[in-house]
């Protein structure tokens, strides 16, 4: 979280400007899409881990660090933990059951995050158990969550994190749960989406003095960039229908367009923020950061929209996996997320190192790609625009 009074990225972000202008009280949010540790990524915070002496160890900061100066600048910054958190030692799981190293939330805390959405179909991916554990991870690292509770008293109590002077409600939801379902004896496990839930959920926000109402929720087609009917019909009913301020969405696993519907910014799908699937489409690779400036004005919040593309560098296998130098020269040999803008701009990665011309290229596609998928249904009309724009 930003010490209050600091800028945040960018010239065009608008927050502080605003205020000067005029303006009440103004934050900024950055909401970012799916964290998903599959097992190559705890390979290579094993390896990141060795790297700095730390033997045995993981460390995921080397991974994520390129968002960090983004996340970091923000006043409030959400994450979206998808999967379920292990013991320490593990075992650690990919799909399609979950149970990624407890030692990504502390990078997470780390980088910037100061608070995580856990809703999702992998949620109870190990019942209660997995839940509470996750839970109680997070709590460890510092990070205020909401999306599935360990007792229906933590359930009914609303996350309101005070923010420069502004009470600012998150909610989590998702459509559904794999093969689990919610036991019977624990129907606040995990919050599943309707639009009364969504509804009485706000209500209850509010009546613990939320100014703010931030929604993420997990809905939508896999790997479609295109938001789906269900998704846009429930957009629109909740932008019509309740005071939510901000909808953010998750799951699809590629980036979607954001859009505002009755003066209500909808961010259908942020993409992924780290993952590495079994097969990596491109687009996998590829999300977003939806930074948000609310500004108050006659008691009425304004919000800007922004974006920040991101990507994650994925190493190509040699054909021998004990032969590095059979790589390509200068090719990509660890997995890295970056801020594409930032990278497009330096030329190189937070630690220094160079991007080759290859790298690069890929880099401005991701770029370009993303950029069109946010912006493609009319965003511009109302304001919609990258927060940092690369080098031309």
């Amino acid at each position: 979280m930003a010490v209050a009074g600091c800028s945040a990225l960018g010239s065009g972000d608008g927050g502080a400007d605003d205020a000067q202008g005029g303006g009440g009280r103004s934050f900024t949010v950055a909401a970012a899409g799916d964290v998903l540790i599959h097992p190559p990524l705890t390979e290579q915070a094993r390896k990141d881990a060795g790297a700095g002496g730390a033997g045995g160890e993981l460390d995921f900061g080397p991974l994520m660090a390129g968002v960090k100066p983004v996340i970091s600048k923000a006043d409030l910054a959400i994450c979206h933990m998808e999967p379920v958190i292990a013991e320490k030692g593990g075992p650690y799981e990919g799909f399609p059951d979950f149970q990624v190293p407890p030692e990504i939330a502390t990078t997470l805390k780390d980088i910037g995050y100061d608070t995580c959405s856990t809703a999702s179909n992998h949620s109870i991916d190990h019942g209660a158990a997995g839940v509470k554990r996750t839970l109680d991870t997070l709590d460890a690292a510092g990070l205020p969550h909401t999306g599935s509770a360990r007792s229906e008293a933590e359930w009914r109590k609303p996350l309101i994190t005070e923010v420069k002077g502004v009470k600012v409600a998150q909610l989590s939801f998702a459509f559904g749960f794999g093969s689990d379902k919610v036991p019977a004896d624990k129907p606040w496990l995990v919050n599943k989406t309707s639009f009364k839930a969504i509804a009485d959920a706000e209500k209850r926000a509010r009546a613990a003095g939320a100014d703010v109402v931030i929604l993420s929720i997990h809905w939508g087609r896999e790997h479609h960039s295109a938001p789906s009917s269900p998704q846009m019909k429930l957009a629109r009913r909740i932008t019509e229908k309740t005071g939510i301020d901000l909808v953010v969405g998750h799951h699809a696993h590629v980036v979607q367009p954001m859009e505002k519907i009755n003066g209500t910014w909808v961010a259908y799908g942020l993409g992924n923020q780290v993952a590495r699937h079994e097969v990596p489409s491109g687009q996998s690779e590829e999300g977003v950061i939806g930074w948000f400036t609310f500004t108050e004005r006659n008691g009425e919040w304004d919000v800007r929209a922004r974006y920040v593309p991101t990507f994650v560098d994925v190493p190509p296998a040699p054909e021998d996996p004990g032969a590095p130098d059979k790589l390509p020269e200068g090719a990509v040999t660890d997995y890295r997320l970056l801020d594409v803008a930032r990278a497009l701009k330096d030329g190189e990665s937070v630690d220094g190192k160079k991007y080759t011309e290859e790298q690069l290229a890929r880099y401005r596609l991701a770029f370009d790609r993303t950029q069109g998928t946010v912006l493609n249904r009319g965003a511009v009309k109302d304001g919609l625009a990258a927060l940092e724009e690369p080098p031309s």
